[in-house]
């Protein structure tokens, strides 16, 4: 078998894996449950719905034009990040029996978790469609940049899963700590409340925040008719590069200890 051969071959096992992984894992999430897939509608609703009671109601932020709609694109599109992320960090850990018995593309694995959320995340759109219907906010030609900044979020999700899912195997530690960094991460970026409730000092520490360039990003092609522009592609791509090679190059670097440690 020629060299060329070799490689279209390992492809084509590697994308078997992963439309199998992909299958498995929606089959346990959905596993007895009368709604099924549906859920993946009715769970950002009923969150949109109890958040924008909390936050309109109490705290009175009458100065975002259809909350709800706004508050609705910031949260599935962090949960994109945390559950893909979160899943990508146990996942050398859950495939170890696999691992241990079969050569397989390790990296496959915790990809395939940012896949599976990507596929979950674009279920919830319809929830997004529904709110937008509610509102009467149309739809734009700016939603062709939707894919780039899913490519961009996919991306980013991958390189910090990449990163987990190798420090996991070493230090379970991890697996503890990075519950806590994400939920200080979803305070920390304005996804429940409007950024000029900062002072401007702490609105230019937020632009170090991936997620805050993402999530403004998506409601600017959604809810604001506005075209993202070459500068902000140029970072968000910046910050999805940056991550995913920094991900790519730790977990390369110690996959070959994976079976001394899983």
């Amino acid at each position: 078998m020629t060299t060329k051969a070799a490689k279209a071959s390992v492809w084509q096992k590697s994308w078997f894996i992963l439309q199998s992984l992909v299958t498995k894992d929606f089959k346990l999430k959905y596993r007895r449950s009368v709604l099924g897939i549906l859920w993946s509608v009715l769970n950002p609703l009923l969150m949109m719905v109890v958040l924008s009671a909390v936050f309109s109601m109490f705290l009175k932020w009458d100065n975002i034009d259809h909350f709800p709609l706004y508050l609705i694109l910031g949260t599935i599109l962090f949960s994109l990040m945390q559950n893909s992320t979160t899943a990508a960090m146990y996942s050398i850990l859950d495939a170890a029996p696999l691992i241990k018995k079969v050569r397989v593309e390790k990296m496959i694995f915790p990809v395939e978790k940012a896949v599976f959320e990507l596929v979950n995340f674009a279920i919830s759109l319809v929830a997004v469609v529904l709110v937008m219907l509610y509102f009467r906010v149309m739809p734009t030609v700016n939603l062709v940049f939707l894919p780039l900044l899913l490519f961009y979020v996919v991306a980013f999700s991958a390189g910090i899963g990449l990163l987990l899912s190798a420090l996991a195997v070493f230090f379970r530690d991890i697996c503890h700590l990075w519950g806590v960094v994400i939920t200080a991460w979803t305070y920390g970026t304005p996804i429940f409340y409007p950024v000029t409730l900062l002072d401007p000092f702490m609105q230019q520490i937020m632009q170090l925040n991936p997620m805050y360039h993402y999530v403004f990003y998506f409601r600017d092609i959604v809810m604001w008719n506005t075209n993202p522009g070459i500068k902000e592609n140029l970072i968000c791509f910046a910050m999805a590069a940056i991550t995913f090679l920094v991900g790519y190059l730790v977990f390369r670097k110690s996959e070959s200890k994976f079976i001394l440690y899983v």
